[in-house]
């Protein structure tokens, strides 16, 4: 079924004559007649009669009018769908604890009136997650991205926006819970449990370097059963420790007495780099992409990041 001529229809009903309709559609009288012979030819009835005065309903287009009338609110909300500026705005971000949820909550805080779907692609590398901006199921992503621009997919940006220190996060007994501040040299020697590190993983490859760097021991041994149990562990430890960004949003009972440690000289950073695809027309967009680059902290006067970021 022709959807233009179902449209047609439609206006030939609410003009009550052929020649208005025409002019409301910006098509000649013509065009309303053949698209109307058309429909009635699919549909095996008459849907007006005509009269002096001009086109009335027949019984089966009175009875088809209402189902046109949804067939056109159905079409048009899917093109709405789709269209830039009144489709929402998808963007990926790994966790919805971390620092770039956060930022993009203070972006949709600043713009109220945004329509904004935040996601986390299920078991995404930045890799999958590039090929589903490429693909237009998200318009964009926040990932660390360890390769250099130059070999990314063709339209693919990747504009690193934030660098989010890390901190040393401990229980009360730990013996570094007393610390105000931390090298990465007082690290060496203690277990730092990060339970789900995914070899062929961009996080996996940073930490495969802040290990190397510093002599860590970074232990990813155990399955991971979310942030809660972590915590649970580490409270009641004087052993385990872990690694959170200064910008991530975690919470714990009062009774675990953690402590998040910043460490300093270098800070190692974890960078985040918002990926998107060049020519992408979504309005929202490039907000949020300004919002990014105003409000993009700045980073520690000594910081360290791994070689793919410098």
């Amino acid at each position: 079924m022709d959807i233009e001529a179902v449209r047609t229809f439609v206006a030939v009903a609410d003009a009550g004559q052929f020649q208005e309709a025409a002019v409301d559609l910006r098509i000649t009288q013509q065009a309303v007649s053949k698209r109307i012979a058309n429909l009635e030819r699919v549909l095996g009835v008459r849907l007006f009669a005509r009269t002096a005065r001009g086109a009335r309903l027949s019984l089966d287009g009175q009875a088809f009018l209402p189902h046109a009338r949804d067939v056109l609110r159905a079409v048009d909300r899917a093109a709405a769908s789709v269209r830039p500026g009144e489709r929402t705005l998808r963007v990926d971000v790994l966790n919805r604890r971390i620092a770039p949820a956060l930022a993009l909550q203070s972006f949709y805080q600043a713009h109220p009136g945004i329509d904004l779907d935040v996601v986390t692609l299920p078991d995404a590398n930045a890799p999958n997650a590039i090929e589903a901006v490429l693909a237009g199921s998200i318009d964009a992503t926040f990932r660390s991205v360890p390769v250099s621009p130059r070999d990314l997919p063709d339209r693919i940006v990747a504009e690193r926006v934030l660098d989010d220190p890390l901190q040393l996060l401990v229980g009360p007994e730990h013996p570094l819970a007393s610390a105000p501040s931390l090298n990465p040299e007082d690290l060496t020697g203690h277990r730092i449990w990060i339970p789900g590190i995914k070899q062929g993983t961009e996080w996996a490859a940073f930490y495969d370097e802040l290990t190397e760097a510093f002599d860590l021991r970074i232990d990813a041994v155990g399955p991971d059963f979310g942030a809660e149990a972590l915590m649970d562990a580490i409270a009641g430890s004087s052993a385990l420790s872990t690694l959170v960004g200064s910008g991530d949003r975690y919470v714990w009972p009062a009774n675990h007495g953690l402590r998040r440690i910043p460490i300093m000289d270098p800070t190692p950073v974890y960078p985040h780099s918002f990926v998107y695809r060049s020519g992408n027309p979504h309005p929202a967009l490039t907000a949020l992409r300004r919002h990014l680059l105003e409000s993009r902290p700045t980073p520690p006067d000594n910081l360290w990041t791994p070689s793919w970021a410098s």
